[in-house]
């Protein structure tokens, strides 16, 4: 989630996508919890012990407003960090503290939370015990941040691996795959193309999966707004 498109052995080799342009209706709050017009490597400074370059969120951002052009103005909070588990984000941990902290900064300027994007899980395939596991843990860390926002049924487009640390992937894939939530919706990463590592999605790969967020999370809102 954090962006390692076009990353080689900690090097980014700098190409942006035009479909991850800046645009001025675009916005992400910085490390500093300041907004400003958003750019890659959007997490830069969130993940900055880890070289950052392409994610799918930038793409997600800029193809929303191209398909629904009255959307409006679209805030970016980036809060992950690579290489983590699903214990890092449990309720009361630093990560996820700082994670609900900067979702109640961005609500301060007058905006609403549409969605969570979410795509972590590669690290919980080392062991099959953290893989059977995960789904609990999973189902907990969704409705632990509803509570935490007021927002029962906030949207959460989640990512199905594509690939992962150890040789229990499937089962994670299968605990992502079987979460049965209200307004979580699942996006399946499987199939899309990794960088060298054999692990991080390369950047077309990246472009691709913004499109399929984008796309699930278009369809998701115009439901929302049809029945309320």
């Amino acid at each position: 989630m954090a962006g390692r498109g076009g990353v080689v052995k900690r090097v980014w080799d700098g190409y942006v996508p035009p479909e991850c342009h800046r645009n001025p209706a675009i916005h992400r709050l910085n490390g500093n919890s300041i907004w400003e017009v958003a750019q890659e490597p959007l997490h830069e400074d969130i993940d900055f012990n880890k070289t950052c370059g392409i994610g799918p969120t930038m793409v997600f951002a800029n193809i929303v407003l191209e398909m629904d052009p009255q959307f409006g103005k679209i805030g970016l909070v980036p809060c992950a960090i690579g290489g983590t588990s699903i214990d890092k984000w449990s309720q009361g941990s630093r990560l996820y503290n700082d994670m609900i902290k900067r979702a109640r900064i961005a609500l301060q300027d007058g905006g609403t939370i549409q969605g969570i994007l979410w795509y972590q899980g590669e690290r919980d395939a080392l062991t099959l015990k953290k893989a059977k596991s995960y789904k609990r843990k999973l189902e907990n860390f969704f409705g632990d941040v509803r509570n935490d926002l007021n927002s029962p049924l906030l949207p959460i487009f989640q990512v199905a691996l594509a690939s992962g640390e150890g040789p229990f992937m499937e089962e994670v894939r299968e605990a992502q795959l079987g979460i049965n939530l209200a307004n979580v919706i699942t996006v399946d990463a499987l199939g899309l193309p990794v960088e060298q590592d054999a692990l991080h999605l390369t950047t077309q790969a990246q472009v691709q999966l913004g499109y399929k967020l984008a796309d699930a999370f278009l369809k998701a809102h115009y439901i929302f707004r049809t029945t309320q």
